[in-house]
């Protein structure tokens, strides 16, 4: 049968119970106000997979970094005078040449024929010319003769009337006698004055006479040599010692005047372009020492043009190259240009980081002694190939990350173990 409990006992153990109960509530209550108040754990990042560097002080050389190819200083199209068509390509690039070796060789029919017309038409016109020049000769030796006659006519007309005079003064000439003789002389003086100012034009106007005919062979001269050497360009021949870079026809092809048929270039004198991005292009002069890595060497040279406009984002210089090649150095070579803008004597910098333009402020994670990274923003200067200058936030001596931190752009402080 069942035993009637005591009252006593009963709230005794409902007391128990609310005391509990107020206890545990108690409890989550405290531990909720506890874990409400624990910052979240930091994020740990592995040091093996990031990139640091140390701030220093001291000489910093500013320098842009760019690639680009070797390419001759010198380059020759050769390109053809007239048309034709290709009949044999004698040298394939790569050849050595000197000035003067034939490389390709062209055919065009008409153009011999029209040769043979032009030395045709050139000795016709020296032909009449020559005859031009007979024909005044001529004309002047006649013109000669009758001024020696003229003179003789003259000398015995003076004589005469000299012979007569003196007859006149012994009265055995009649003075009419005379004044025939003296207009014998005076028109014999005047038949030599006449005569030789004729001569004197012959020979003036002889130049005048025979410039058209000379013209005509001057003329036909200079259409002969032109397609005289338009047929000797038939042949086509390098004009400059070097190395034959690109043929750029094939044989049966038909070419017009005009077309670029084959470069050659100067292997030995090289210069190297390269192209650098348009932000750090700004501060480029020439003649601003630079260096060029072949990749089997490096050779010093000096900046010496900049293109006037940027092209992809990037900006062309030319770099001409000082003393011997590096082996191996040959055109559209691949290389490394690196040119020194300028070098300053006490600066604190320090490793280029993977992001941020020059004169801008960047936040880096900066190590602490006890393993983690404070997010510290950064006001950086001028940017160099390796290096950026540091004008504010950072002091010697103090480590930064460098390398990409954006995955963590949500925390101040990150674990670096």
């Amino acid at each position: 049968m069942d035993l009637q409990r005591d009252p006593a006992v009963l709230k005794a153990k409902q007391r128990r119970r609310v005391a509990m109960a107020g206890a545990t509530a108690i409890g989550v209550i405290a531990l909720s106000v506890t874990v409400s108040r624990l910052e979240p754990a930091l994020p740990t990042v592995s040091a093996a997979t990031v990139w640091s560097g140390t701030v220093r002080r001291g000489p910093f050389v500013r320098e842009v970094r760019g690639t680009g190819t070797l390419v001759p200083e010198e380059i020759r199209w050769i390109t053809a005078t007239t048309s034709g068509r290709v009949e044999r390509i004698v040298l394939q690039p790569g050849a050595p040449v000197e000035p003067g070796t034939v490389i390709l060789e062209l055919s065009n029919p008409d153009l011999a024929q029209n040769v043979q017309g032009a030395r045709l038409d050139w000795e016709t016109a020296v032909a009449q010319l020559e005859n031009q020049r007979a024909a005044i000769a001529s004309t002047r030796l006649t013109q000669e003769s009758a001024l020696v006659d003229a003179r003789a006519d003259r000398d015995l007309a003076e004589t005469d009337l000299a012979l007569n005079q003196s007859l006149a003064e012994q009265g055995l000439v009649s003075a009419f006698l005379i004044q025939q003789k003296t207009a014998v002389v005076e028109r014999t003086k005047n038949r030599v004055d006449l005569l030789a100012r004729q001569l004197e034009a012959t020979d003036a106007n002889q130049s005048r006479q025979l410039a058209p005919a000379e013209a005509a062979v001057n003329q036909r001269r200079a259409e002969f040599d032109r397609l005289s050497r338009q047929l000797s360009d038939l042949e086509v021949k390098a004009t400059l010692a070097g190395l034959l870079q690109a043929v750029t026809v094939e044989v049966g092809q038909q070419v017009g005047a005009g077309t670029n048929l084959v470069r050659v270039s100067n292997p030995e004198q090289l210069k190297a372009q390269i192209r650098v991005p348009e932000t750090l292009a700004r501060d480029i002069a020439v003649g601003q020492p630079a260096e060029v890595d072949t990749r089997t060497g490096r050779v010093a040279g000096f900046v010496t043009r900049i293109d006037p406009a940027a092209e992809g984002g990037t900006v062309g210089v030319d770099i001409s190259l000082e003393g011997p090649l590096p082996p191996g150095a040959r055109p559209d070579l691949s290389v490394d240009g690196t040119i020194e803008l300028d070098r300053l004597t006490d600066v604190l910098y320090v490793e280029s980081p993977a992001f941020g333009q020059e004169h801008s402020t960047i936040s880096l994670f900066r190590l602490q002694p006890d393993g983690t990274a404070v997010r510290t923003p950064v006001a950086i200067g001028r940017r160099s190939v390796q290096f950026v200058e540091v004008v504010d936030g950072l002091a010697e001596g103090d480590r930064v990350v460098l390398s990409d931190m954006s995955s963590y752009d949500a925390f101040d402080r990150v674990t670096v173990e």
